[in-house]
């Protein structure tokens, strides 16, 4: 089945759907599509606790919008595949936002003769196609955590490389420890 294009959701403004009804009768949502993202938090979770993991980066959204669950998983699994192989469990990786809003599709016929195969707008609430996460500017969109420098300057060029992917302008933000430098002063009194 192929996906509607992502400009048909992401920057209209919406009203979060997540209503399912245990009684069958009340619910218009029949099925909920399944979640595409399968691991929200990957690298060493007890590391970061522990304080080993000073330099911190963050992808922060900029404006309004949806982002599709199938985008995130792209980017999740792009990022984190790149990240095992050179610093195998030296990392902290969390996808931040979750994909709960569901997205529906009225599917139109096109073409000579189709008014006789649909009803047009009669019954338009459409079927659920996928998932989105409905983020507002400022949202935080990926965490990563490093134990050097090196390690955060690989994770934001990654993080460049997976910015096409999402629909959203989007702006990394970085955090570094703060050096104690020794200064060869005298002091006076």
């Amino acid at each position: 089945m192929a996906l509607r294009k992502a400009a048909s959701y992401t920057k209209r403004h919406v009203v979060p759907y997540t209503r399912v009804s245990k009684q069958k009768g009340k619910a218009y949502i029949k099925t909920v599509p399944p979640q595409a993202i399968v691991k929200f938090t990957m690298g060493s979770q007890p590391l970061y606790n522990q304080g080993k993991f000073p330099y911190k980066i963050s992808m922060i959204a900029e404006q309004a919008g949806q982002i599709r669950n199938n985008a995130l998983e792209a980017c999740r699994q792009y990022v984190n595949h790149e990240l095992e192989a050179k610093y195998v469990n030296q990392y902290l990786f969390k996808v931040l936002t979750y994909p709960h809003h569901i997205q529906r599709e009225n599917k139109m016929l096109t073409g000579a003769g189709s008014d006789r195969m649909q009803t047009g707008m009669q019954l338009s609430f459409g079927k659920a196609i996928g998932k989105a996460a409905l983020v507002k500017p400022g949202t935080v969109i990926f965490f990563l955590a490093f134990p050097n420098q090196k390690a955060m300057i690989l994770a934001r060029e990654l993080l460049r490389r997976v910015k096409p992917k999402l629909p959203l302008k989007m702006t990394m933000r970085s955090e570094e420890p703060r050096t104690k430098a020794k200064s060869n002063l005298p002091i006076s009194n």
